[in-house]
């Protein structure tokens, strides 16, 4: 029934678990995801749309998790998820007349100003602070352009929304990581749909990294509940700078 044998799908699984735990926090689950998903020898676009299925997990438990801890409204946030959802179906059609190989050369680069935000930035805890713009203006403008971008690359996406909730929003670190789980939900189904319809996921082991995925991403919630931006911000800049130097090794 596996793409793959048990004692790899054992690997992947553990493998599952720890995305889990990092994206909860952070984000980033397809660093750890993609990378092992093409070991076990996925062609990247199975690697891709395997990753995105297990991803959903994650990011369902997480997003769950959070409103239980009363940091996040998700009925409030269905009219952006939504918006999130078909930006990525969008951004994923659009692969091949958006100019994806120039957002690939500049994505490092804007991975590590994003991770130098947030080791240099000064004052960045858990308490809110002044919003630049309006729930409205950041809903129709911020949340489609990054779902857009997930459907399009991925890698990051997560980062993406979290600091546009903490500059732009004024959230602090805890807040805007609960709220960047909902909307990198329905930015991960909305690239599964694209997915579905030009590639072929391990539909199997995927689900069965996905379940390995929600108890990371629960204990991970646990974690980021209880300490907050100590641990965010770490793992975030952590996260981000490793995906940069990946990034930057591809290009050579």
């Amino acid at each position: 029934m596996f793409e793959v044998g048990y004692e790899l799908l054992a690997l992947l699984m553990v493998a599952g678990f720890v995305a889990g735990f990092v994206d909860a926090i952070a984000g980033g689950s397809g660093l750890i995801g993609v990378p092992v998903l093409l070991l076990a020898g996925a062609s990247p676009i199975e690697a891709l749309s395997t990753n995105k299925i297990q991803s959903v997990f994650g990011a369902a438990t997480a997003a769950w998790g959070y409103s239980r801890s009363g940091l996040v409204d998700l009925r409030r946030q269905g009219r952006a998820a939504v918006l999130a959802f078909f930006a990525s179906v969008v951004g994923a059609l659009l692969v091949s007349v958006m100019p994806v190989a120039f957002i690939r050369l500049m994505l490092p680069l804007v991975l590590v100003a994003i991770a130098l935000f947030f080791m240099l930035k000064k004052g960045l805890d858990d308490s809110d602070r002044h919003a630049r713009f309006t729930p409205m203006m950041f809903t129709l403008t911020m949340v489609p352009l990054v779902g857009l971008y997930d459907g399009l690359l991925g890698p990051g996406t997560g980062s993406f929304f979290m600091i546009a909730f903490v500059s732009l929003a004024g959230y602090g670190v805890l807040k805007a990581t609960a709220h960047t789980k909902l909307l990198n939900l329905a930015s991960n189904l909305g690239a599964i749909v694209a997915f579905s319809v030009v590639a072929t996921p391990w539909w199997f082991t995927g689900l069965a990294m996905g379940a390995a995925q929600i108890a990371g991403a629960r204990l991970g919630t646990r974690l980021a509940v209880r300490i907050g931006a100590r641990v965010i911000k770490p793992l975030l800049v952590l996260t981000t700078s490793v995906l940069a130097a990946k990034l930057m090794m591809d290009w050579f």
